[in-house]
């Protein structure tokens, strides 16, 4: 298949798969959007494995095994990925999901055809992110709120944030300097370890404001220990009138991120001002989690399972316009941060 023709094929599996995600795709410099988009399409599927819950769960963690498997050699064993197929695919009532998990195979033979500097980026990326998955299976054994488990210490959650986003931090700090003759003097282990505390406040801005989604499903990722100091249970956190005893603990997790964010924005000021689909690519999240994070801090009703904490998509709009239309600006953005942080902590 001609590599025009493979890139036609990736690019409209994106686009049934996730729309948005195609769309903002466009702003990654093309010579790493290939990589960037199968990247995510596999922690896709790997993401559709694990949370298939009419599957019992000592299968999906055997079946995410399996497929962490096709990344940790250097043959795809074509067999047991079809296994997985058959046993994941049919059971998708998303059809998004299912289409990817019925092509597959297709995504692994155009992984095949990456330089094996790329295919090593890809195979850390998804070795890391699929223990992050089987961590989140294993901690919390249920899914609904009778059921409702917790993490035991700020290590644990620290451990689980790497593992799910900040080793993308890493992934996508190793693609970048190896294609773009910009980044070409960065210190890649000094900068990856940024990028990590990057992609942590990401995950901590997620997890922060789907607390009550997360407790109907019998997952609570504030730790007991945290909890405890507020005198405080997992539990507790089902009942909304017990917001105001948490706040103080949000606050921390608030700051914590805020923390992790400006180090992403450290590294988003890193990247020559010259490389600005680089610089919007990380500008974008940041900026949109900084309003996020916002509403969290005042939402009245953070602990109502009915409630939705989500910026409008009229601000991710606003954020859009303002920062490609000053041309990623270092000056224009850092105010823009700063404004943010400063009602966050």
């Amino acid at each position: 298949m001609a590599p025009s023709s493979k890139r036609v094929l990736l690019h409209d599996l994106l686009k049934q798969v996730s729309r948005l995600f195609y769309t903002s795709l466009a702003i990654v410099p093309a010579n790493v959007r290939d990589q960037v988009g199968l990247a995510y399409l596999f922690a896709r599927a790997a993401d559709t494995i694990a949370d298939t819950d009419i599957i019992e769960r000592h299968r999906r963690l055997e079946l995410l095994g399996r497929f962490r498997d096709q990344f940790t050699g250097d043959r795809i064993v074509w067999e047991r990925l079809r296994d997985i197929q058959r046993a994941v695919a049919p059971l998708q009532h998303e059809s998004a999901e299912r289409v990817l998990l019925e092509r597959l195979d297709e995504c692994f033979r155009l992984f095949l055809e990456f330089s094996s500097g790329d295919r090593h980026r890809v195979q850390r990326l998804m070795t890391t992110l699929t223990q992050g998955m089987e961590m989140d299976l294993r901690a919390f054994p249920g899914q609904s709120v009778e059921d409702l488990a917790a993490f035991k210490t700020l290590e644990e959650l620290d451990r689980y944030t790497y593992h799910v986003a900040g080793c993308v931090g890493e992934f996508w700090t190793d693609l970048m300097c190896a294609h773009r003759k910009a980044l070409a003097n960065w210190n890649i282990q000094q900068m990856s370890e940024v990028g990590v505390r990057f992609g942590k406040g990401l995950q901590l801005t997620n997890i922060v404001k789907d607390i009550a989604h997360d407790l109907q499903k019998g997952r609570c990722y504030i730790p007991e220990m945290m909890l405890a100091e507020a005198g405080l249970k997992p539990h507790d956190l089902l009942d909304q009138t017990h917001l105001s005893r948490f706040r103080p603990v949000l606050g921390k997790l608030v700051r914590s991120a805020v923390e992790h964010l400006d180090q992403g924005w450290l590294y988003t000021m890193a990247i020559p001002r010259y490389e600005t689909r680089l610089r919007l690519a990380c500008m974008w999240p940041i900026l949109s989690a900084g309003e996020s994070l916002k509403l969290v801090m005042n939402a009245p009703d953070l602990l109502n399972p009915a409630v939705k904490v989500k910026i409008p998509r009229s601000k991710v709009y606003q954020i859009m316009a303002m920062t490609t239309g000053t041309l990623a600006c270092g000056y224009a953005g850092t105010a823009y941060w700063g404004w943010l942080r400063k009602q966050l902590t």
